[in-house]
């Protein structure tokens, strides 16, 4: 089974199975069945609920956030994540905060599937890897999914889900098989899931002592795999892959383990560097690390909540200059 596969058997199975799920996007019905493929065959088993929508992605993901406040479960495709920014007030500003400014007497089920990455030749407005634009927004989940376990599963649970969530796939994983079809390339490593309902995994080197942890996630994790191979082959250094699903908010206890073997991380992912995806996963590491050699660190800023209209509410939520104070009092051991 393909990603490819993997993907277009979560819908069916949730079309089936729920009749509030709803699907929305651009040339997605039958016979095109969207551009990469991943809903062929939906429109014509399920007609009255594979919707397509004009080319405004806007539109699409405003109507989606409707529906699911009407307790549908919608998902939206955006044919290529690059037009995420056409769909960022949308997000952020509703879907993302309903449930807060309704004090959680609303929720908004609603999946927004993203199309991402290069390597295609498509050019500079179709082969960005725009996630981390989302990753940190209060009350949404960003998901990515990777050939070590079955991101059907992951949609899946995307849709069941209470909050909306960017679900974000890289094209080149469409045609790649599951990791189950290829179990050899892996002899020297036990898998250990973890983060439910939207699992990540730490890949543990067995029998040698590892040098190194690669953290990363999506279909870089194919790259990293090809690196530790390389590695452990002609050079015999070993290496252990974190490999994160849930990009936002996201579990950093099993990278910090590995760590604590390693004592190096190395991160990899495609978008770009500045005040990416890696920056926040090295600035948690060298906060919560207890060796942090001659640099202390620590990090002040907003709560992960929407700014609240209560004074005193808002208050606790925005940094402070006595908690400045405090900070700077406690690295300095004062």
């Amino acid at each position: 089974m393909t990603v490819l596969d993997s993907l277009n058997s979560a819908l069916r199975h949730a079309l089936e199975t729920d009749p509030r799920v709803y699907l929305l996007g651009e040339d997605i019905l039958d016979p095109y069945g969207g551009a990469f493929k991943v809903t062929r065959g939906l429109s014509t088993a399920f007609s009255e609920r594979i919707l397509t929508t004009p080319i405004s992605e806007a539109a699409i993901v405003g109507a989606a956030t409707g529906m699911a406040l009407r307790g549908l479960r919608p998902v939206a495709e955006i044919m290529f994540g690059d037009f995420v920014t056409l769909i960022a007030d949308q997000v952020v500003n509703h879907a993302a905060k309903f449930r807060w400014m309704y004090n959680d007497q609303v929720r908004v089920p609603l999946v927004v599937r993203l199309p991402m990455g290069g390597r295609r030749g498509y050019g500079p407005t179709h082969s960005q890897s725009l996630e981390k634009m989302f990753l940190g927004v209060p009350g949404l989940k960003v998901v990515a999914p990777n050939t070590l376990g079955d991101p059907g599963r992951l949609l899946v649970a995307a849709i069941a889900d209470d909050d909306p969530v960017l679900f974000v796939e890289h094209k080149l994983l469409y045609p790649r098989p599951l990791l189950e079809a290829r179990k050899g390339e892996l002899v020297d490593y036990e898998i250990q899931p973890f983060g439910e309902p939207f699992t990540s995994y730490a890949l543990q080197v067995m029998g040698y002592t590892p040098r190194l942890t690669i953290a990363t996630y999506g279909y870089n994790f194919e790259l990293a795999r090809q690196a530790a191979l390389e590695l452990m082959i002609e050079r015999e250094v070993f290496s252990e892959l974190v490999v994160f699903s849930q990009l936002s908010p996201f579990e950093i206890n099993p990278l910090l383990d590995s760590l604590s073997r390693t004592h190096r991380l190395l991160t990899v992912e495609e978008g770009g560097l500045t005040l990416g995806w890696g920056a926040e996963i090295l600035a948690r590491v060298a906060e919560y690390s207890q060796e942090s050699g001659r640099y202390g660190f620590r990090r002040l800023a907003a709560l992960d909540l929407p700014i609240a209209n209560s004074r005193p509410l808002e208050d606790a939520i925005l940094p402070s200059v006595e908690q400045i104070v405090n900070a700077a009092l406690g690295m300095c051991g004062a």
